[in-house]
This record gives structure tokens, C-alpha cells and sequence, in this order.
């Protein structure tokens, strides 16, 4: 099969998708755009498919996540198009890596001889693998090696869950409670608007902690507080245009008043 028969296999796979990006990525014949494209520039677009995915299996959209699946392996396929290029990793070499590295992190599976191990203790190892695998990159601090660019809420929850295995946590969830109620009141008596951005982030921070504390995922928690938002406000919108009006026609006593409607409704 020549290049040209590649690129329109239909059947063609993976080995199609990576020509399909060399040929994109060609100097001489390939497309401006993507010609010019770095690890830097992509970057964005690979969190926002990340996200996309994870909005399909939200909406329960199977025919929409095989979509964002592949715009999200496209991803790391232009990721790797330019590692080798650069000299420094290639599709396969990054496939092996992962391969290794789950290899690596289950020998529950992979080895007989911790196939019967409890659940926790899987975990401990897991955690004591993760543990090595920091130290041999220099990653020493407890904290070292959680991502800058995680979801603000996420980094905080994964730096909380780091410090508390080194014994840096609350006991108890009342604990938490009671900082919340400390945060909240540093944030009514901040005086600047410095200070009040300080504190509303330390409140957040807070949150977050309780939140792990209760096993709430407080991403999720707020995707769906998002999507309840979204959904009732619609319904004042529906309620509104059926009286031959909009929210820029309507007030605020109004939309509250069909607000607690719509709840009453959900009921």
C-alpha cells in the first residue's frame, strides 16, 4: 500500500493516523497551520478535548464520545508527531512507556505473586510505586509532582490528599466545618480588594478539603450544581416567554418568583 492508498484506508488505524500527521506536519507539502504548531500551541486544544470527552459521557452521548475520543487521541498523535521531529520520543516509544508503567504500577495482575492481596493493600502499593516513581524524576518534596495545570479545585483536593498522607490533615470533618466558618468570616471582614482575593481563594482551598473530607469529587459537584443552574434558568426563560416576555423585560422579584416555580416543580 503506497501513502497515498494510506490515507484513504479506511481500515488503516493507527498507522493511518500517524501518516495522515506526518504528512500534515511535511515542511515542504504540509498544511501551514499545522506546520507551525508547537507543543506549546496545542497544548490548549489537548485540555479542552479532555474536557470535551468528559461532557459526552456526561450527556450519556456514546456516538459523541467515540468523536471526542479520537480528537483526543489526535492529541497525543500531533504531541508525538513533534517529539519526533525534535529527536525526543516517538508514538511508539510513548505507547511502551505507558505500557511499562502499568505493568510497573499492577503486579497484582501481572505477577503471581500478589494476586491475593486485599484491596488496601493494593492501594499501598500503588501509592509506594507512585512514591518511587517521583524520587528516580527528583521529586523529593511531598507536594512535588502535582500539576500546575490541573483544574484549580483538583490540585487542590490531590495536594490535600499528599499532605495528609504525611500526616498534615484534620481528624475529623467538624474540623473542616469550623475553618469554613473562619475562612467565611476573614472574607466579610477583608478590606481590599487584594485581601478579599486572598481570602476567597483560602475559603475555596478550604472547601476543597471539605469536600475530600466528605468523598465528594468537588469538580463533579459543581459540574452538576452548573447544570441545575443551567437547566432551571431555562425554565424561567420558558416560563417568561410564555408571558410574552425575557429576563431584559422581566426583574429580579419576578425571575425569583418563577425561580422557586421551576424548583417547586422538580419536586
Amino acid at each position: 500500500m503506497d501513502n497515498n492508498d494510506l490515507v484513504y484506508a479506511k481500515n488503516g488505524g493507527i498507522k493511518r493516523l500517524l501518516h495522515i500527521m506526518r504528512s500534515l506536519r511535511d515542511p515542504q507539502t504540509g498544511c501551514p497551520w499545522d506546520r507551525e504548531q508547537t507543543f506549546s500551541s496545542i497544548a490548549p486544544y489537548t485540555i479542552e478535548e479532555a474536557y470535551e470527552v468528559a461532557d459526552a459521557i456526561e450527556r450519556a452521548d456514546m456516538t459523541d464520545l467515540k468523536g471526542e475520543l479520537g480528537d483526543l487521541l489526535l492529541q497525543t498523535v500531533y504531541h508525538a508527531a513533534i517529539g519526533e521531529e525534535q529527536g525526543l520520543f516517538d508514538f511508539h516509544s510513548i505507547a511502551d512507556g505507558i505500557s511499562d508503567k502499568m505493568v510497573a504500577r499492577h503486579p497484582h495482575v501481572f505477577t503471581n505473586s500478589s494476586q491475593k492481596q486485599s484491596k488496601n493493600k493494593q492501594t499501598q502499593d500503588w501509592e509506594k510505586i507512585k512514591e518511587e516513581e517521583r524520587k528516580a524524576l527528583n521529586q523529593n518534596g511531598t507536594l512535588d509532582g502535582v500539576a500546575l495545570s490541573l483544574p484549580a479545585l483538583t490540585r487542590a483536593v490531590k495536594l490535600q490528599k499528599r499532605a495528609a498522607r504525611v500526616g498534615f490533615d484534620w481528624p475529623e470533618v467538624d474540623n473542616v466545618l469550623d475553618k469554613v466558618s473562619e475562612e467565611i468570616i476573614e472574607l466579610t471582614e477583608a478590606k481590599s480588594a487584594l485581601h478579599r482575593h486572598e481570602e476567597f481563594g483560602d475559603l475555596m482551598f478550604v472547601l476543597a478539603n471539605l469536600a475530600r473530607h466528605l468523598k465528594i469529587d468537588p469538580e463533579q459537584s459543581l459540574r452538576d450544581a452548573n447544570k441545575k443552574f443551567t437547566r432551571r434558568f431555562s425554565e424561567v426563560e420558558k416560563k417568561l416567554y410564555k408571558k410574552n416576555s425575557a429576563p431584559t423585560l422581566s426583574n429580579l422579584t419576578e425571575m425569583d418568583a418563577l425561580w422557586n416555580e421551576v424548583k417547586d416543580e422538580e419536586k
